[in-house]
């Protein structure tokens, strides 16, 4: 079973690829190629920056057309920090950019009336919201569990329905994870997240082995 990770110039791509690494039976590589990309059983988006950077440097490799048709493949797809918020329409970050659009909504700074510093950076909980954690990367994760944090824009997207976590911040909650068909995203870095963080990224990998597997046996 082969993930790639997408290597576009923005950010944590070594650390995440380290966290793949440790599991067995699996094929883990950096890529920006198309038939790489296309080829995989599952793929994750990371990022760390802004969203308007991380866009043109998408662009620069013919990479947004690339995670599009990846995405109507509806094979397993993992958006983690920036990688989450490219996923939306668009950002207002240093200016309005337009996004992936692979999921409706926006991405929007935290609201001036926060009752704490910026950016976010800490450990944090994440809570259960609309959609049941068994069958997606928060499966077997405690409500409430501590996560690592990294930003100042989150999510808001379109439809509520699809939010998996929530977490406060400065007395404003924000949606922290999300699942929606083939898509999963968590705004919070799981390889900088001690053994929760481990296991989400193992649950991604059970959830990419276990659609892998139905695709051969249908």
């Amino acid at each position: 079973m082969k993930i790639v990770i997408v290597d576009y110039g923005m950010g944590n791509v070594q650390s995440i690829f380290n966290a793949f690494h440790q599991f067995n039976n699996i094929e883990v590589s950096l890529s920006d190629k198309r038939d790489d990309i296309l080829s995989a059983d599952g793929i994750v988006l990371p990022g760390v920056g802004a969203f308007k950077k991380a866009m043109e440097e998408l662009t620069e490799r013919n990479l947004i057309e690339i995670l599009r048709e990846y995405s109507n493949l509806k094979k397993p797809f993992l958006g983690i920090c920036l990688g989450m918020q490219l996923l939306f329409d668009s950002s207002e970050e240093f200016g309005y950019a337009q996004g992936l659009g692979l999921l409706e909504g926006k991405v929007e700074r935290f609201p001036s009336d926060i009752n704490d510093k910026l950016p976010h950076v800490s450990w944090n909980g994440v809570y259960a919201r609309n959609i049941d954690w068994n069958d997606s990367i928060l499966e077997n994760i405690s409500n409430g569990d501590d996560f690592y944090f990294v930003h100042s824009y989150v999510c808001v997207p379109k439809d509520k329905s699809i939010v998996l976590s929530t977490t406060e911040y400065g007395g404003i909650e924000f949606c922290s994870s999300i699942k929606h068909g083939n898509i999963y995203a968590c705004q919070f870095h799981p390889e900088k997240s001690a053994a929760s963080g481990i296991k989400v990224i193992e649950n991604f990998i059970n959830t990419t082995r276990i659609i892998n597997e139905a695709k051969k046996t249908n």
